[in-house]
């Protein structure tokens, strides 16, 4: 994995200074969780996403790139091939940071799925279980050697289709239909000036930050 294939370096770029979020991964995570639910997100729905978050509004040029990710991960989703990719740093990177980003990744899909469907079928706990435990991973400096970077690729392979499970069968959602902006259409012109939105809060992961 490299990040000129991933589209990591802009992505980090431009969303590494949010602090509310754990690291530009664990966005792609929330992108992609949301999606797996909800057709993608216009730029105008993302700033009404973002501000439930509480996260200051973002500029043309994020909620473009924001917006554009959407669209292709939910195509990706869709595809029998397989090939979607989490937004995660490539092993130009140290194996900690890639393994905490990758954790961050999963708590966001799991916060994503949740905000946007409400609730999760008997048949999607198991999938959403495995995602949490990776969420609440810990990294060891003795983890730091060939057979770690080993279960990293192994334990990346196991989750990063796991969003394909989530969106097979599913007829996505407008997004002012779904429980992510649910009873919030009158805001779509008021973006700018929400403060007081709430955060649905579940499926949240146990891992420290």
């Amino acid at each position: 994995m490299q990040d000129d294939i991933t589209g990591w370096s802009q992505w980090n770029k431009q969303f590494s200074e949010i602090v509310e979020l754990s690291s530009p991964s664990e966005l792609h995570g929330l992108l992609t969780g949301i999606v797996c639910v909800t057709e993608a997100p216009t730029q105008e729905q993302w700033s009404l996403i973002l501000s439930t978050l509480n996260v200051p509004t973002l500029d043309n040029e994020a909620l473009q790139l924001l917006t554009e990710e959407a669209e292709d991960t939910a195509h990706a989703l869709s595809e029998d091939d397989l090939d979607y990719l989490p937004m995660l740093p490539d092993d130009k990177n140290t194996l900690q940071d890639r393994v905490y980003a990758l954790a961050d990744w999963c708590a966001g899909v799991v916060l994503g799925f949740g905000l946007a469907s409400g609730h999760i079928r008997s048949d999607e706990r198991e999938l959403i279980g495995h995602l949490q435990d990776v969420a609440a991973v810990e990294f060891e400096d003795t983890d730091d050697d060939e057979e770690g970077e080993e279960s990293y690729q192994e334990l990346y392979e196991f989750v990063r289709l796991i969003p394909v499970s989530l969106a097979v069968g599913r007829k996505r959602k407008p997004v002012l239909d779904s429980s992510l902006l649910k009873n919030i259409h009158e805001r779509i012109s008021e973006v700018e000036n929400d403060t007081d939105a709430n955060i649905v809060n579940v499926f949240s992961p146990n891992r420290p930050s």
